[in-house]
């Protein structure tokens, strides 16, 4: 397996990020971890193995899943196969499996052994990398969590493969938000020329995509690991909004990415009306999501706006009782800003500016 990066994070912890040359490569890898193991799959991830190891737990897969009975199989199956403190939690799916086997490992016996197997574009741009765990409660997405950064995450890029396209996409949105978060503009550009070998799911072409991709996000953890220098929360870019809705969508129509790229041309909407955006560069952003055909035109019904409203107010990124969103200047430049109510209702119900 080839290092790639090594990112410093939550209380100096390291993060080694290795890639796969292919699955045998990567089966090689976690053979060498022994017995001393637990892991965790999704009914999607357990069909690519003809025979699953003896110690693990097999979730449904979906964000549906992402609960406390969930923690509590894992934590319960870890100590009935009585693994040690010394012992290791493997999550091997997309990014409920690594929310959940990482919250699992960070209160396990105070903190265990903890690497993550990314199997989604998604996981392997955002949820598996950076130390953040979660899970859902009572409706809020990622409301209850940790700060526990894997010792490892594995990555295979041929696991890209078992997608379906909308899956897919569902991870590209980030890679998106992170080329318009990146300081220079070669993620941006490469998803400009590369389009057609990225939807096409090119080998090499994604290896290099989700290099260029995790290389910006490794940039803003290692500044702020915790979340409280107001660096790294520049990545939530597009989430207030598309949390919002995908928890009033109750995880249903719209799937995380798909809320982020909508989230996020609400957002430079949002700095064009407060004069924060540069509406050139907007547009140009804008023409990239839908370039990839995300639906970043949709518009929630007025009879929603209630339960928006709602699900929006109970954001983590509040300071003084005000949510704060995530705006752009411009490339690589991000500031936190409240934003009035009446201007958020008209964003997200009237018609789109572009």
């Amino acid at each position: 397996m080839k290092n790639v990066m090594k990112a410093t994070l939550a209380q100096g912890k390291q993060t080694d990020i290795l890639f796969a040359d292919d699955l045998k490569d990567l089966s090689s890898h976690l053979g060498g971890y022994g017995r001393l193991v637990m892991w965790v799959f999704d009914t999607n991830t357990a069909k690519l193995f003809k025979q699953l190891p003896p110690s693990h737990v097999v979730l449904e897969s979906g964000e549906i899943t992402k609960n406390f009975a969930s923690l509590e199989r894992i934590l319960s199956s870890a100590l009935d196969e009585g693994l040690a403190r010394d012992g290791r939690i493997i999550g091997f799916g997309g990014g409920v499996v690594c929310d959940m086997a990482a919250l699992a490992a960070s209160i396990y016996m105070r903190g265990c052994q903890l690497t993550l197997v990314p199997t989604t574009l998604l996981s392997m741009v955002d949820a598996a990398v950076g130390g953040k765990t979660a899970i859902d409660f009572h409706g809020v997405k990622n409301i209850v969590g940790s700060f526990y950064p894997a010792s490892e995450v594995l990555i295979c890029i041929d696991t890209l493969r078992t997608l379906s396209d909308k899956e897919f996409l569902n991870g590209l949105a980030e890679v998106i938000k992170h080329a318009l978060l990146s300081q220079d503009e070669e993620l941006y550009k490469y998803l400009l020329v590369k389009k057609n070998e990225i939807l096409n799911r090119d080998t090499k072409t994604l290896a290099h995509l989700v290099e260029l991709s995790l290389a910006v996000k490794q940039w803003y953890i290692e500044q702020d690991p915790t979340e409280t220098m107001g660096i790294r929360q520049m990545l939530n870019l597009g989430h207030t909004f598309g949390h919002a809705l995908e928890s009033s969508s109750h995880f249903g129509q719209f799937s995380h990415g798909a809320a982020v790229a909508w989230g996020t041309c609400r957002a430079l909407e949002a700095g064009i009306a407060m004069q924060v955006t540069d509406k050139a560069y907007a547009g140009g952003a804008t023409k990239l999501f839908k370039s990839y055909g995300y639906q970043i035109d949709h518009r929630i019904g007025r009879g929603d706006w209630i339960e928006f409203r709602d699900h929006l107010l109970k954001d983590k990124k509040k300071v003084d009782g005000k949510v704060q969103f995530v705006l752009l200047e411009s490339q690589g430049k991000a500031v936190l800003k409240s934003i009035e109510m009446p201007l958020i209702q008209h964003l997200v119900i009237a018609k789109p500016l572009f």
